[in-house]
Order: C-alpha cells, then structure tokens, then sequence
C-alpha cells in the first residue's frame, strides 16, 4: 500500500468562500477538515479563508493570500499545508513552488485515513487501488527534479526523466488491472455470501461518518463493532445476525458518507456499498447535535441515489440527543427565531418528526428511546417478512 501518512506536527488549512459558499459555511467546512487532520494524526494549527468570486485556477487562492500563508509558515516553522478541495497537478505543483512546504488536498487527506483505517484484506485493496488512481495524473509532479537531465539528438528523443515517469506510469497501470481483478474476485466471493444471507430480511445502518452508527450496531446486535469518536472509525462492513422478540433479521453497518466524498474512492468501494443496494430496510442515523445535520442529510440523499438505493424503505433516526444543545432566546428578543434557537422539541415539529418516513429521536450512547426504535423495527421487518414468506408462518 502506498504510504502517505500525514506529519503528525503542526498543519495549516486553506479554504475559499465563493458566492456559492458563504464565509460561515467555509468556516464550518475548514472545522470538519480539522477533524479529519485530527483523525490522520496531524494537528490543525490554522486556518486560512480567502474571499473569491472563483477559485484560482493557478494557485487556487490569489498571490497575495499565498504570501500570506508562506509568512506564516516560515514564522511557525510549519512544514504542511491541507487545502480543503481536490486539487489539479498543476495547482499541487505551483502550490508547492511557491510555499516550499508539503501540500495535501481533501482528496488525499481522506485517502490517507482510509489507507490508516482499512483493516482487512477486502477494504486494503479498495483503498490502495483508490490510492494508485489518484496518483497517476500527479506522475509528472513527482518527477520534476530529473527535467534537467533532459538530453538527446532528435525529436523522439526524451531524456530520463520522461523516461522515468512512462516507466512508472506502466507500472501503475499493470498495478491498478491487478488490484481491479483481485476486486472482482472478492466480488464474486460477497455476492455468495450474500446470496447466502437471502432466507433473512436485511436492515443496512446508513449515515455521515461520526453519526454513531457503529455504537448503535453494538447496542442492537450486542456485538463489540470498533467505535470511537473520529471521522471513518469503521471502513469494513459488518453484519449481525440480531433477534428482536422471535424477529431475525441481518443488520449492516457500512462505511460513512462525507461531503466531496473522492469519486475514487466510491468506485473502489463498489462492493461495499452493494450492501447498501442490496438492502431491504434502510435506517439513516443523523447527528443531531452537530450544526450541519440538515447538509449532511443532504449529502447521505444524494449518495444514495448515486448508488441507486435512495428508494427503498427508510427509518430516519436522529441521534445523540444528549448531546443536543441550543440558545435559549430571550422573551423580550423580536428578532427572528433561529434555527441554533429551536429546542428539540422545536425539531420534532418540523419535518423530521412529521415525515412520512418514519422519524426516531435517541441517544444509543445512553441508550434512550431504543425500545421505541426496537419496536418500529419489528414492525416494518415483520410486514416485509410476511409479504416475501407468506408460507413461512412461525412468527404469526
């Protein structure tokens, strides 16, 4: 696997606000993109967000803000920068020119995790045929330093360094068909092994990553799943067989979603993801403590319906009540309410709790409201059961 591990010391974040993307919304982006820092290994020791009416096609951010970021970095002794976007080669290239310092993009930052997080030999391969995609365009920035050794007598001549890098452009080539068809192969094993799993109606946990997935898989299937608080704590599908009253059923969790997911990345993880698909009851788990739950809705909708999966039947949960917090606005203030100021029960008025998708608020850290969830469960499974298996009588 290619290592990219991030410099545990000290990073610097970099992000545009566009017209299309307030100086809020940036700001709260730039915070994620700490937490994914943090999750890497490194540190976020600042953030750096320049007003453009369109991101720079050269640099990404203006000359003047790249002086300014280069300043800091020297005075910090500072030696990363992480740009909140996907950048091209060239940006990478100029970027690093300019700064003299070790340049990663959103891309590349989520590529390291997964690459840090992959456990098994299934999501190993994924990752690293994600890694090689990436890094191929980016061949010729790693080859700069042989463009001096250019030399020859004719036009078809090319010196060692374009040499070099057509000779790793093959090798990476022949890499990415080798993995693709250990992929295939592993396919071929997960469609047995769920064609296997058919007798069973299966439920898949899905959500953005560090919504508490995994902590409540444990609590419905009694396993021990991997969880902590960071961004893709679990990379590695895992299923249950969980029993509610006489009810057996498979439960999934799957891998998070995440805004700008790399495209890459969802390919390589095609078969993961084919849980998903192959799903029969879809239970959506939303933080509803962080501030941006209503966008990472939206982008968990969105990904479904990239994976053609945004269709089936979905039990919305909101969880980590606990942790739920709001600004208790005062009487005599005329302003208008605010989102930050609706309580929880506020909320539950809304859509989320009025939908005709069926809408949970718990706390699986603390385990509130989970009989309520429990019982929806059986039902909805219970009526899909009965509906594939009408001759299977033992559970009416």
């Amino acid at each position: 696997m290619i290592e990219t591990r991030l410099d545990p010391d000290r990073a610097v974040m970099v992000g545009v606000s566009t017209p299309n993307c307030s100086f809020e919304k940036t700001q709260e982006y730039l915070e994620e993109l700490a937490f994914l820092i943090d999750t890497a290994g490194g540190v976020a020791e600042k953030s750096f967000i320049q007003r453009l009416q369109y991101k720079d096609p050269r640099t990404f951010v203006g000359s003047g803000k790249l002086h300014e970021i280069k300043e800091y970095l020297e005075a910090s002794e500072i030696k990363f920068v992480v740009f909140d976007d996907e950048l091209t080669p060239s940006q990478t290239r100029n970027i690093e020119n300019e700064l003299n310092c070790n340049v990663m993009d959103r891309t590349a930052l989520i590529l390291n995790i997964f690459a840090q997080r992959a456990r098994t030999s299934h999501a190993r391969t994924q990752v690293e045929l994600a890694q090689y995609q990436y890094l191929l365009p980016r061949l010729t920035r790693m080859w700069t330093h042989l463009d001096r050794q250019r030399g020859g007598g004719g036009l078809n001549m090319r010196g060692p360094g374009e040499t070099q890098i057509e000779t790793d452009r093959r090798i990476i080539l022949t890499k990415i068909s080798l993995l693709k068809e250990k992929l295939i192969e592993i396919d071929k094993q997960k469609i047995v092994q769920r064609k296997n799993r058919e007798s069973l109606i299966r439920v898949a946990l899905v959500g953005y990553t560090n919504v508490g997935k995994s902590t409540l898989m444990n609590l419905l299937a009694k396993s021990e799943v991997f969880a902590e608080n960071k961004l893709f704590a679990t990379l590695d599908t895992t299923v249950r067989k969980v029993v509610i009253d006489n009810l057996p059923f498979l439960l999934t969790d799957t891998v998070g979603f995440i805004r700008k997911l790399p495209h890459n990345l969802v390919e390589s993880f095609k078969s993961t993801l084919d849980e998903v698909r192959e799903a029969d009851v879809l239970i959506h788990v939303v933080d509803i403590s962080h501030p941006g739950f209503e966008e990472q809705i939206e982008v968990v909708q969105k990904t479904l319906q990239d994976l053609k999966a945004s269709d089936k039947p979905t039990i919305m949960l909101f969880n980590k009540i606990d942790a739920y917090t709001y600004i208790k606005k005062d009487e005599d203030d005329l302003t208008p309410v605010l989102r930050e100021n609706w309580t929880l029960e506020d909320l539950k008025s809304t859509w989320m709790g009025t939908n005709d998708q069926p809408s949970f608020f718990i706390s699986a850290k603390e385990k509130e409201n989970i009989e309520e969830l429990r019982t929806a469960m059986y039902d909805t499974i219970k009526r899909m059961h009965a509906i594939r298996y009408p001759y299977n009588d033992f559970l009416y």
